[in-house]
């Protein structure tokens, strides 16, 4: 088989019939998609909620229970999708739609009006790493779809096909479920068969899947009569009982809240369980840049999100006369979307949950999965020069929007296609929240940072507390001239010595899976395009957790520039199985002792 034709078949595609779902008609029946997709990574640590703090550096939230615990649906139509994101190799429109703030995401959609839409890779990929689940669409609408569904239901055994089709088609492809859409009037005589279908599609998807999820739309009735209901009623909660959760069209009001809310109340439900839609196109609600009264309204009553068209940031654009459609990209249209962007989702935020960071090792370059170019180790790869696109490349994304704090720099990069450009300075925000915890009281930390020496100074900055939270910290990693010190929570560190850190490389058990993008070549910026990499080794007196990560840029009166982060790693060491020498620039902290509160 041809490369060319491999890439064809690894292109995402719908399914238009029922032959083609039950015959496997897809052009990459023969293909190990396990090969290609990434595991859904587990989110151990419990969301928080950020609120308005969301970009400090504190130990300000509010912690999450089944009281307050809201979800977000992302579900993202563009266009009918299936665009130059369909591919699973890199496109050249390096400026198209990317979604990057996956920290506060539960489910992603992604959503066409083909009968039964397949997530590209891409997209699954991004997700995964973050932890996000990912869904498909199964969609009825007008003449044709009222006939698919027909058939469907035209009898149990076929329900059975039909459902057995669709968890083999989360298997092959590596998603976790669907999103059902019937949209098209239903027969009432077939009513039975299609609460039949809706209960078994959500076992079948629950047993066979891991973390699979099956959600309903609000559409239909019980009647089977195509009837918005914007609301869960008793016209629709027997789909809500056969679903893990239900979608509510966006035409909703206040009174549907309250309706909703009692009716939750009645049947025992939890109001997580009620995805309120909000359609940032502005149908049917406030949206657009006003989106957050619509979503405080939802979040006031405890229930769930359902964005519809997040890509409104992108896809708008051209109304103002961007050229959203150029085949390799155009520079003022990635600038444009990626600050309408930010901002969007800085509005947002302080009604969304946050899921901390809990994996070690972290690394992150935080390519977006876009660049005009690659970059490696700060320098072009001469092997790809062109422009790309693909999200399979996206690297972990900070925790938080970071409007007017720090862009995304296209024009350089440590690794990938991209890098933080730091707008902020003279104060600290935050770029990770994070829930580490050291089982062997050593820290490593390292970061690929560029800035001339006459334009400032440059920290990152990690908050962390005691095992039991008593102690609040701050963990200053700068260049403090080979100094250490602790003054009333703060802690000074300099930078590991260039030896001692060769040393540390060559010790697996001290650091493990250092990645190879950071490593002591690139101590020094003469060969790097002027990127340095700082390393910092880390001993505690007892267990600690590792709560935020954050930066801190001191910019000169005299500055030309500003300060650029490339690459952030982050990993933990046994100090037990460690011995180094006092030169070396190693930091001992008692958190437990009295010296750092004094």
């Amino acid at each position: 088989m041809s490369d060319l034709s491999l890439q064809d078949q690894l292109e995402a595609e719908a399914l238009h019939n029922n032959e083609q779902l039950l015959n496997f008609k897809v052009r990459s029946k023969h293909i190990d998609w396990h090969m290609y997709v990434k595991p859904l990574r587990p989110r151990y640590a419990k969301p928080i909620y950020l609120k308005k703090q969301f970009n400090l550096l504190s130990n300000y939230c509010e912690q999450i229970d089944d009281s307050n615990r809201r979800e977000l649906l992302l579900c993202h139509d563009m266009m009918g999708n299936y665009l130059e994101d369909r591919h699973f190799n890199s496109s050249k429109k390096f400026d198209d739609f990317r979604f990057y703030h996956w920290s506060g995401v539960d489910y992603f959609c992604y959503f066409s009006h083909h009968y039964i839409t397949i997530p590209p890779c891409g997209w699954i990929n991004a997700a995964h790493k973050h932890g996000v689940r990912v869904l498909g669409t199964f969609i009825t609408e007008g003449h044709t779809g009222d006939q698919l569904l027909h058939d469907v239901l035209a009898s149990r055994e076929m329900v059975n096909n039909i459902v057995n089709a669709m968890v083999k088609l989360c298997k092959h492809y590596g998603f976790e479920g669907w999103l059902v859409n019937i949209e098209c009037k239903v027969n009432p005589n077939d009513m039975e068969n299609l609460y039949y279908f809706l209960d078994r599609l959500h076992l079948a998807v629950e047993d066979q899947i891991s973390h699979g999820i099956v959600l309903w739309y609000d559409s239909i009735i019980e009647t089977g009569q195509l009837l918005w209901q914007n609301e869960l009623n008793a016209k629709n909660v027997r789909f809500l009982k056969s679903s893990h959760g239900m979608l509510i069209n966006y035409s909703w009001t206040d009174k549907s809240l309250e309706v909703t809310r009692a009716l939750c109340e009645r049947e025992r439900a939890a109001c997580q369980t009620v995805f309120f839609g909000i359609d940032i196109f502005g149908r049917g609600q406030i949206a657009k840049f006003h989106s957050k009264q619509t979503l405080a309204r939802i979040a006031k009553q405890c229930f769930s999100v359902g964005i519809f068209a997040p890509a409104w940031t992108y896809e708008t654009l051209q109304q103002y006369g961007y050229d959203i459609k150029h085949i390799t990209g155009r520079n003022d249209v990635n600038e444009a979307f990626l600050q309408r962007n930010e901002k969007f989702w800085w509005s947002l935020w302080e009604h969304l949950a946050t899921y901390p960071y809990h994996h070690l090792p972290f690394y992150t370059d935080f390519c977006l999965g876009s660049g005009r170019q690659v970059y490696v180790r700060g320098k072009v790869n001469i092997l790809n020069e062109t422009p790309f696109f693909n999200l399979s490349r996206q690297s972990l994304q900070p925790s938080v929007p970071l409007h007017e704090l720090a862009t995304r720099c296209y024009e350089d990069a440590f690794n990938g296609g991209s890098c933080l450009r730091i707008e902020q300075h003279d104060r600290t925000f935050r770029l990770f929240a994070t829930d580490f915890k050291l089982q062997y009281n050593g820290l490593v930390c390292a970061y690929a940072y560029k800035l001339q020496e006459r334009d400032g100074e440059f920290d990152c900055i990690l908050r962390f507390c005691t095992d039991n939270n008593a102690h609040d910290c701050y963990l200053f990693l700068g260049d403090y001239y080979d100094m250490f010190s602790l003054y009333k929570g703060r802690c000074y560190v300099s930078p590991f010595k260039a030896k001692e850190n060769e040393e540390l490389l060559k010790d697996s058990v001290a650091c493990p899976e250092i990645p190879m993008s950071l490593s002591c070549d690139d101590l020094t910026s003469a060969n790097n395009n002027g990127w340095r990499v700082r390393y910092y080794v880390v001993a505690f007196d007892g267990p600690v957790h590792i709560k935020d990560t954050g930066v801190l840029y001191r910019k000169s009166v005299d500055a030309k520039d500003t300060a650029y982060l490339g690459a952030f790693y982050l990993n933990e060491f046994d100090v037990n199985a460690s011995n180094f020498s006092a030169a070396s620039n190693f930091a001992y902290i008692p958190i437990y002792g009295k010296d750092l509160l004094n």
